[in-house]
């Protein structure tokens, strides 16, 4: 299972790539906002500065709700690095775009998937990631976790090649049941994935070994 970070903060990104494990970053114009980014250019600039961060795929997510708006905003993010990957809504005209943007052999993100329907969707067009957004399901009562299971058994029926990418991250946990349920992908905030070392027995163990080694080597 891949991880990737959501977030559009550098410093957050060069943290998550030094511990050794980052497959990726998904951001999106929240998460830019966050950043205080601002203004076509300087967002597109973001974008090139995460890229040389990290050696896999970036999300970077269109503004345009129409065909034409989102094919001309996808070549120009395409245009800044090859590990771009456009990040597209599960609306009709996202489909469309998702579809054209393929054939040109870009990569794309459906996001804001809510259901297996619109999964399938975004498969049949052809995107490489699709992202179900699990906390904000849980939030509503439907379970998250169960839309991954479900993805990743009908993708694996039909042999689609676009990965579940599950999104909207509450926990640590989520991440460990999004791996038992056979996500390809989880994109989380950084403090979420240095959750994953938290155990208490982990550290009443360390804290004896040392103290184990301090008692053996008085001086």
């Amino acid at each position: 299972m891949k991880f990737f970070v959501d977030t559009a903060n550098l410093e957050e990104i060069k943290d998550v790539q030094a511990l050794g494990i980052l497959d990726g970053v998904t951001t999106n114009p929240s998460l830019m906002a966050k950043e205080g980014i601002a203004g076509d250019e300087n967002v597109l600039k973001h974008y090139k500065d995460i890229c040389d961060i990290v050696s896999g795929d970036v999300s970077a997510e269109v503004i345009s709700t129409e065909f034409d708006g989102m094919i001309e905003e996808g070549l120009k993010l395409a245009s800044l690095d090859p590990k771009i990957v456009v990040k597209i809504p599960m609306i009709s005209e996202g489909i469309k775009a998702i579809k054209h943007l393929t054939s040109l052999g870009i990569k794309t993100n459906c996001t804001l998937v809510f259901s297996a329907g619109q999964a399938i969707l975004a498969a049949k067009a052809g995107a490489t990631y699709i992202s179900p957004f699990i906390g904000r399901l849980d939030d509503t009562n439907v379970d998250g976790i169960g839309l991954i299971h479900q993805l990743t058994s009908i993708f694996q029926i039909y042999g689609f090649q676009t990965q579940v990418l599950a999104a909207s991250i509450r926990n640590s946990l989520h991440i460990v049941r999004c791996a038992e349920v056979g996500a390809d992908v989880v994109t989380c905030p950084a403090k979420t994935i240095h959750g994953l070392f938290n155990h208490p027995l982990t550290d009443i163990g360390l804290e004896k070994f040392l103290a184990d080694h301090a008692k053996m080597n008085k001086s």
